[in-house]
């Protein structure tokens, strides 16, 4: 892990990144949004996150060294700049529509229906700015009966299939251990505005984009397992059946447990030599993916009494040899702690002014000639409320002055 470097909130380093020189208006809250938001940061937006006079609900979430600044923010709420509005005043509607005259993209968390009553609908904004895109993200299509239904991660994993896989595999509906849903719908929605900022550049218009969760989730889940549903004929079953036998989890060997995965013929022939078991090699259930796909719950039964016989060590040295995708059970802590991304120097330790040394995470994804990176640290509530509106002033003076200018006389070329 990198030693402690310090950033300026006030002379962060310039944006190189991809987005550089867009302005985003972040009025999103707990996790989707602000996952979306910091990836838009990342690359380079100048994301100013406009929050309410008690903040961000995540930033009383996880340990703190001060109040306002709990773990859960700092690690989602990088690259923005925190002003304070409230928007149930008049004054702070109408400073958010001003910036919204300067802003390329809006983006909120709010149901469409608070919106409109806020008076900060697309229609209301795009009328300030039709170049604007606008943003949000919600628990259902908008428009349908369920527009206004709320939701979190925990009901969309049960409504969109994902806590009844887990029930198919282990006997019980369970969620998985992460936000999954909050978090890849805040990856969908910062592409889609990427899209939609590429389609403004042809078209000179912005347009409003809305995520829905339900939908996201549900086409992200069956990708693999509509199965037999492709051929409109879900008698012949749903669900694939190597993602939902019993057997497919990390393997128990003799001091621990190991993931490995053979997917070709080729590959499952180097298995069966590995695990010594090379009278399987002509084993008419097991030469082609078609039978090992129905006799996929006999042959990872084969797998996880052969895993059982030796170390993990000694397995990974056989499976390496034989070029077979392998790898340990990793905790946390041992993530926290991998050789492999020290080496990638993937966790940094940063110096806050106010919050002293934390662990911030590269951006993984490589730009050749418009790196992506960390320029600002996580706000205090509000840190940049005056920066912004003087601004936003100074910007507006400029545009003024520019506007009863004169225009230049054009010199005629001398003959």
């Amino acid at each position: 892990m990198s030693e402690a470097m310090p950033l300026n909130h006030d002379e962060e380093t310039p944006a190189q990144g991809p987005l550089a020189g867009i302005r985003v208006l972040d009025l999103t809250v707990n996790v989707l949004g602000p996952v979306s938001t910091q990836i838009l940061g990342d690359m380079g937006a100048d994301v100013i996150k406009i929050e309410a006079p008690e903040g961000d609900y995540t930033r009383f979430v996880g340990p703190s060294r001060s109040e306002g600044m709990g773990t859960f923010f700092l690690n989602i709420n990088r690259n923005k700049r925190s002003v304070v509005l409230d928007l149930k005043q008049p004054e702070s509607r109408a400073t958010l529509l001003e910036l919204a005259e300067t802003a390329d993209v809006f983006v909120h968390s709010m149901r469409l229906g608070a919106a409109r009553r806020l008076g900060i609908d697309y229609e209301t904004v795009s009328a300030r700015n039709p170049r604007i895109v606008y943003a949000s993200a919600g628990g259902y299509r908008q428009g349908s009966s369920r527009a206004e239904w709320p939701a979190f991660d925990d009901v969309i994993q049960g409504v969109s299939g994902i806590a009844a896989l887990n029930g198919q595999a282990t006997g019980e509906p369970r969620y998985f251990p992460t936000v999954i849903c909050d978090k890849l719908c805040g990856y969908v929605l910062a592409s889609s505005i990427g899209m939609a900022l590429y389609a403004r550049e042809r078209t000179g218009l912005g347009q409003e984009v809305h995520v829905p969760m339900m939908e996201t989730m549900v086409g992200f889940n069956m990708l693999e397992h509509l199965w037999a549903g492709v051929l409109d004929q879900p008698e012949l079953g749903l669900g694939y059946s190597r993602m939902l036998t019993q057997h497919r989890r990390p393997y128990r060997t003799l001091d621990g447990y190991i993931c490995l995965l053979a997917n070709t013929d080729e590959q499952w022939r180097r298995m069966f030599r590995a695990i010594d078991r090379q009278d399987l090699l002509g084993d008419p259930r097991f030469t082609e993916i078609a039978p090992r796909s129905r006799n996929i719950d006999t042959l990872y039964g084969i797998l996880t009494e052969a895993m059982a016989t030796r170390t993990t060590e000694d397995w990974r040295q056989r499976l390496d040899a034989a070029d077979i995708p392998n790898g340990p059970v990793m905790t946390l802590e041992q993530i926290y702690n991998d050789p492999y991304l020290a080496e990638t120097d993937f966790f940094h330790r940063v110096e806050h002014p106010t919050e002293g040394r934390f662990v911030t995470m590269a951006v993984p994804t490589h730009f050749s000639r418009t790196p992506a990176g960390v320029r600002r640290l996580p706000p205090r509530l509000g840190e940049h409320t005056q920066q912004v509106i003087d601004q936003l002033r100074s910007e507006r003076s400029v545009a003024a002055a520019e506007m009863q200018a004169p225009p230049a006389r054009e010199s005629s070329a001398a003959g």
